[in-house]
């Protein structure tokens, strides 16, 4: 994605009101951000549209909605503490720290030197010293906080860095309460918290996000195959869900990259065009194993296991996760949708146009309803007929300003259709029906409308 529409898109989406800085009046802030009305909006739908696809139209998964601040004992057995940390140095200069894994692969790109250690020949990112980096130690990741007033380490809880954990913990209660077999799965969307080192992108990375989360629990020795399945099932979401394929790429996770969990990961990136970087990741299919299952069985003595009565056979189960955060899905979405064109004006000529071409199961606002005047015979009209799509879909009613310029602004927040209601209205018991990608415009009857928009609007 070119760094001029990725820079325009943000001032779009900013402008229109899908993303605040949060906290703006006390200083920007470095990595907290806020959803508009448009924003919710859209990360709704986002949400919907995986639930219905992972939860709603599949009879092998179900959801959860899990607890989000968890003993230090749980994040000890599913190895969080010891493995979510990564190690941290600082510039003696400038005092500014960076992870050393990111300064060891720039010096690696430059000299196509792998050193095991910060080289003393290392430039500061940042304020340009050499040699004036601090030994590297282990930063943890994980947000801590206390419950309570007892301030012992005892009662030192985390904010769950995944929501993967409570599928385990509750693996038996979904086990016994849905009378699945296996294969099965379990979906949740929730907020996760990772105390990032150096958030960046825009809402690419921050240390608050939504996680769309399915754990799929199989039999031993089926694991890859599933494994390839996730992935291209959630290849095949995406590209559905508006995704050019040429945007997404397959990438492998190498051995020494892979969080401590996962035997292997597969991710599906997507060309974000972020901070000078081409590809980033969507979304992470990982092949567990039986690492968590097992883990906390032994820490806790629970039976995680599965007994499998046509085959007369006791196992622990693997799982193969797949796991996107919300904001780049967002993201993504925005960024494919972005368009210019040209569209024509009142007076016959052509302007530039900017335009979301987003699926209109994503889309923040479905139809817009525009009386051509705000007079007393017009706008009650509009009212009327607003009301009653509301009923089936978000629908916005505007009747202020010149009737190009709302076009352009329903064009600019991705709204699949506009419905004018003009003076020809009054007579004929009809309206302009427009349809934003190819402007096409049909005269519908009132009454038909929201039949013509239920043909055009697709289900979830």
């Amino acid at each position: 994605m070119a760094a001029h529409t990725v820079d325009a898109l943000i001032s779009l989406i900013r402008r229109r009101g899908f993303v605040y800085p949060a906290g703006e009046i006390y200083g920007r802030p470095r990595s907290a951000w806020d959803y508009g009305p448009l924003g919710v909006e859209l990360k709704e739908n986002v949400k919907r549209a995986w639930w219905r696809a992972m939860v709603q139209l599949r009879e092998d998964v179900v959801g959860m909605d899990s607890a989000i601040v968890l003993p230090r004992e749980v994040w000890v057995g599913s190895g969080h503490v010891e493995g979510f940390a990564e190690p941290l140095t600082e510039c003696l200069a400038c005092h500014r720290k960076f992870a050393a894994d990111t300064l060891l692969e720039g010096y690696k790109e430059r000299t196509d030197r792998a050193p095991a250690r910060v080289p003393a020949e290392s430039t500061c990112p940042r304020c340009g010293a050499k040699n004036s980096f601090t030994e590297a130690t282990m930063f943890s990741t994980l947000l801590g906080t206390k419950l309570g007033a007892d301030e012992s380490a005892e009662a030192t809880h985390y904010l769950r860095p995944e929501p993967a954990q409570a599928a385990f913990l509750n693996f038996r209660n979904v086990l016994g309460t849905s009378r699945l077999k296996l294969p099965f799965g379990v979906a949740q969307a929730g907020t996760s918290f990772r105390n990032e080192l150096m958030p960046n992108g825009f809402i690419f990375r921050t240390p608050e996000f939504e996680q769309l989360a399915m754990d799929f629990f199989v039999e031993p020795g089926t694991a890859e195959a599933w494994h390839e399945y996730w992935f291209q099932t959630r290849w095949d979401w995406y590209v559905d869900h508006g995704i050019t394929p040429a945007n997404l790429a397959r990438y492998e996770s190498p051995p020494e990259s892979l969080p401590h969990y996962a035997k292997r990961n597969i991710d599906i990136q997507y060309r974000f065009g972020l901070d000078g970087s081409d590809f980033g990741e969507l979304e992470g299919i990982a092949n567990r194993s039986d690492y968590d299952l097992s883990r906390h069985a032994a820490r806790t003595g629970a039976d995680l296991s599965y007994f499998d009565q046509g085959k007369g056979a006791r196992f622990t189960p693997h799982v193969i996760e797949a796991s996107a955060g919300l904001a780049r899905a967002m993201l993504a979405f925005l960024l494919e949708a972005y368009d210019t064109d040209q569209a024509a004006n009142a007076r016959g000529g052509l302007d530039g146009r900017t335009v979301l071409r987003l699926d209109a199961r994503l889309a923040p606002v479905k139809a817009a309803v525009l009386p051509l005047s705000r007079g007393a015979s017009l706008s009650p009209l509009g009212h009327e007929l607003a009301s009653s799509l509301r009923m089936r879909w978000n629908v916005e009613f505007d009747d202020s300003g010149a009737i190009g310029r709302r076009y352009r602004r329903q064009d600019e927040i991705g709204t699949p259709f506009c419905v004018t209601v003009d003076f020809d209205s009054l007579d004929d018991g009809a309206v302009t029906v427009r349809e934003r990608d190819s402007m096409r415009q049909d005269r519908v009857a009132t009454d038909r409308v929201e039949e013509y928009l239920a043909q055009r609007l697709p289900a979830g």
